[in-house]
């Protein structure tokens, strides 16, 4: 059912004091929330709900915990357990008294993602937009002018090798067939994990043949498992067609598992997300990293993210730049003039007519105030650099390629959370400065 809209009540209680009499109304979270466009957000996510059946969880509450928890690099348990220890965070999510208890169980916020979906984690990184110009975090005219610039946003995995995935790949099949009342006639588990243990300590002392041997047993083990389920199966009917179904996926990963070689393409480098990519950006200290490209488009002022978009199957960087445009152009409703990129551009293929791209290291027709935005265009690398430090840009738990997309949305939304909320600090300093006494003000120059 389409939750009841959080309505402030007329009456008071009697034994409480509203959470607007005990908070500091110059608190960076008590101001932002008079300026983000909540009926906006209710009128959007409202229809994605039944008209009938039980109340849903309210929309701010929803919205405002994915807000606290990307700005604040939490996670969905540790957003919800803050929660009730912050009044701000309870105010800012529109609650009116102090709350004891939990709101909701964090595996909701799982459910709340997957209804609103891509489309709905873009519309919350416009939101942020919108906000970023209410309190001038972001000038309407910086709009125009972008840096670009795409990323590696790494998956929640163990460095893949291949004993290992030969070891994961047979445990999640025996795990499955032993739920699904399967009997297998060995599981290979001690044995698995003896080997798996034996391998890592003769890689570690460079005893690398017998190192394979332990590999090649691993690899032995998961063909019997997979062999023994595939007969058991043909045989006997499995209870269960979704069962079914997820134990075919599963065979399909081990086999693929089974079989790829060292430098086939499309590999599977783990079992639980086999959507994941390995992509060298050429960095020295990390060669390879495993995860999904992400494009990342920042104002060339204030470097405020008002474009992100994850970029599966590992494109050519040129190739996304008119995606990644057309996405920063939705959000904003702003046509842009200028784009500065770096040299893994080239080949772009946008027209001259319709958009200026500057390239790193161009020459030719470059004016002052060219060389100067081109200089400018490395301030996007901080802004990557934060993301995945103090966001959740560095590592990624969602699931699928659709947590993939949701994720590096939220990652960009929560930095320009961070930017105003700083914006707003700032603000509230200059104005208090103000206020003081021209005779304190003497004084504390004095001390100073």
């Amino acid at each position: 059912m389409k939750p009841k809209k959080q309505e402030s009540s007329t009456c008071d209680d009697l034994f409480r004091l509203r959470l607007e009499q005990l908070l500091d109304q110059r608190h960076v979270l008590y101001r932002l929330v008079g300026k983000i466009d909540w009926n906006a957000v209710e009128e959007r996510f409202g229809r994605l709900y039944a008209e009938a059946g039980r109340p849903g969880i309210p929309i701010r509450l929803m919205v405002g915990l994915h807000y606290l928890k990307h700005a604040f690099n939490e996670s969905d348990e540790t957003v919800v357990a803050r929660w009730v220890e912050n009044p701000y965070w309870q105010h800012f999510c529109g609650e009116e008294y102090f709350r004891h208890e939990l709101p909701i169980d964090p595996s909701q916020t799982t459910r709340f993602r997957h209804r609103i979906g891509e489309d709905g984690c873009e519309f919350m990184l416009g939101l942020t937009v919108r906000t970023g110009l209410a309190t001038r975090a972001v000038l309407r005219t910086s709009l125009s002018v972008v840096n670009v610039d795409t990323t590696v946003q790494d998956k929640a995995i163990a460095f893949p090798t291949d004993a290992r995935l030969y070891h994961q790949a047979r445990r999640s099949l025996v795990r499955m067939a032993q739920g699904m009342g399967i009997g297998l006639r060995q599981s290979y588990e001690r044995l698995s994990r003896v080997a798996l243990a034996k391998h890592g300590r003769y890689a570690h002392a460079r005893q690398m043949q017998r190192a394979r041997r332990e590999q090649k047993r691993l690899k032995t083990y998961l063909g019997r498992v997979m062999r023994d389920i595939e007969r058991k199966v043909a045989a006997g009917p499995i209870p269960g067609e979704q069962e079914h179904s997820r134990l075919t996926r599963r065979l399909e990963i081990a086999r693929r598992i089974h079989t790829q070689q060292r430098h086939d393409k499309g590999k599977v480098y783990s079992v639980h997300a086999p959507e994941v990519e390995c992509i060298a950006k050429g960095k020295a200290h990390r060669p390879y990293e495993f995860g999904v490209k992400v494009g990342v488009v920042s104002t060339s002022r204030e470097s405020f993210v008002i474009g992100m978009q994850a970029l599966p199957d590992n494109p050519y960087d040129g190739h996304t730049l008119e995606a990644s445009l057309a996405q920063t152009q939705r959000l904003t409703g702003i046509a842009l003039k200028e784009a500065y990129v770096d040299r893994g551009y080239r080949g772009h293929g946008i027209p001259l007519d319709r958009l200026k791209v500057w390239i790193a290291g161009a020459k030719r027709g470059v004016s002052v105030a060219i060389r100067k935005k081109l200089k400018r265009r490395n301030a996007v690398e901080p802004v990557i650099g934060h993301m995945k430090a103090d966001g959740r840009l560095g590592r990624n738990f969602l699931k699928g390629t659709q947590g993939d997309a949701m994720n590096a949305l939220l990652c960009g939304a929560g930095h320009n959370l961070r930017k105003i909320l700083r914006r707003l600090a700032l603000l509230c300093a200059q104005i208090l400065e103000c206020l003081q006494p021209p005779d304190r003000i003497k004084l504390q120059t004095a001390i100073n």
